[in-house]
């Protein structure tokens, strides 16, 4: 049994290897001193999803309708404290689509207050940001999953959607291959967890009548915004009526080139091995110019969640484990990256955008240029630009105005006509 002393262990090393990743490791840091466990032990280990059965879809799922509900079973979510969320929560499996069309399984986790009626639907992306399957949202947010630092600010965030009265949807949008930068698969995989969780008669819900909304951050604001691009022609009876998201990042290829021997570039190792599971072409590549240590490092990368990873290889520079400088290699596979990319045409629904001026890990500047092309398609965004925040601390900062916003939108109340952009100094002061 994992105890108070050994997660702290944890922590203290990722600080001394990674002044860098701040925040997350602060969370746990600052639980830790002041005695929160970090992890909640019991005497079976939970088995990681490639160990559990649950996981596993019945004989003939793949001809049933995307959406429908394969396997349930009731479940306890973890929070900051010792004890698990003061919420019903369940586990789906549903019926999916990858990238290329096919049927696909994924988990969803679902929740709603224990009291009450349920207001609405949030359907909240985590930034996984990893392609190991042990870190899926499906396990790490379960109580007594070994780990919680990697979760903190999705327990803040799940903690405030049940306070608002909203039913949860935390799907595990990476799938069963950990692709954390799919073209669609991701938002496929987030409107098919809404589609289960409106069957899911537990929660409460009026079906395809029930108001959603959409939420993420980093890289869950590339599942979010996907599900938010597709949703119009894949899923148009869900009633998407708000989409909030911060931190996110196009195009996606120079983005990673510029994670490079930088002090993020442990990103790179976490992400890269899910990228090539789905992308052939992107993998062929790799094969050719990884040498036997690239080839030990991406194993390594794959088994360990984002924390750890950025923690242990800032400033990794990737040229010295391929043949080619990484730069190069990215050129020979635009087509993949390519397909990651989103158009110029704006989502239908209304959206709620923010973004530190001051992002240390994702540059303000592509998402500056992405809201003035969508404004100019006739979308609805809100957008606000925080001066004081960096990229982690804007995840909290930003909760109450984005929920705030997401409330109103459940609630019926229309968004703003038009576009906005307001600059602020901190979105933590009431600005949004």
């Amino acid at each position: 049994m994992r105890n108070v002393v050994s997660a702290c262990g944890a922590t203290s090393s990722a600080v001394q290897r990674g002044w860098l990743h701040s925040f997350l490791i602060a969370v746990s840091a600052v639980l830790c001193l002041t005695g929160i466990p970090m992890a909640v032990g019991s005497a079976e280990p939970l088995p990681t999803p490639q160990n559990d059965p649950f996981y596993t879809p019945p004989s003939g799922w793949d001809s049933e309708a995307p959406g429908t509900i394969l396997n349930s079973r009731p479940v306890e979510v973890a929070s900051l404290g010792p004890q698990p969320q003061d919420a019903d929560s369940w586990q789906l499996l549903y019926r999916t689509t990858d990238t290329a069309g096919q049927p696909m399984a994924a988990v969803t986790t679902v929740l709603r207050p224990r009291t009450g009626r349920v207001k609405g639907l949030i359907t909240y992306q985590p930034a996984t940001d990893a392609s190991a399957p042990q870190c899926a949202p499906s396990f790490v947010l379960r109580q007594g999953a070994p780990d919680k630092y990697d979760a903190s600010l999705d327990f803040i965030q799940i903690d405030q959607m049940l306070s608002s009265g909203h039913a949860i949807s935390v799907p595990d949008w990476e799938g069963p291959k950990g692709s954390v930068f799919a073209p669609r698969q991701p938002g496929y995989a987030v409107l098919d967890g809404v589609r289960a969780a409106e069957r899911f008669a537990p929660l409460g819900l009026s079906g395809t009548d029930t108001p959603v909304a959409a939420m993420g951050y980093s890289g869950g604001a590339i599942a979010t915004r996907w599900a938010a691009q597709v949703h119009p022609t894949y899923a148009p009876e869900l009633r998407l009526v708000g989409v909030a998201l911060g931190g996110w990042t196009a195009p996606i290829g120079p983005y990673l080139v510029s994670l490079n021997a930088g002090p993020f570039s442990g990103f790179l190792p976490s992400l890269l091995p899910g990228m090539m599971r789905a992308d052939p072409r992107l993998a062929a590549a790799f094969d050719t110019h990884l040498t036997p240590a690239g080839k030990a490092l991406m194993a390594a990368g794959d088994s360990k969640c984002v924390t750890p990873n950025v923690a242990q290889h800032a400033f990794l520079n990737m040229d010295d484990y391929l043949t080619i400088p990484f730069s190069q290699l990215f050129e020979q596979v635009q087509a993949s990256f390519a397909d990651l990319d989103f158009g110029p045409v704006a989502p239908t629904a209304p959206l709620f955008l923010y973004h530190a001026v001051h992002d240390e890990i994702v540059d303000i500047a592509p998402t500056d240029r992405a809201v003035a092309q969508w404004c100019a398609s006739g979308a609805r965004i809100t957008y606000t630009r925080d001066r004081l925040s960096e990229h982690v601390s804007l995840a909290v900062s930003a909760i109450p105005a984005a929920l705030r916003w997401i409330d109103d939108r459940l609630a019926g109340r229309p968004a703003p006509v038009g576009c906005s952009t307001r600059t602020v100094l901190s979105m933590s002061l009431g600005g949004a």
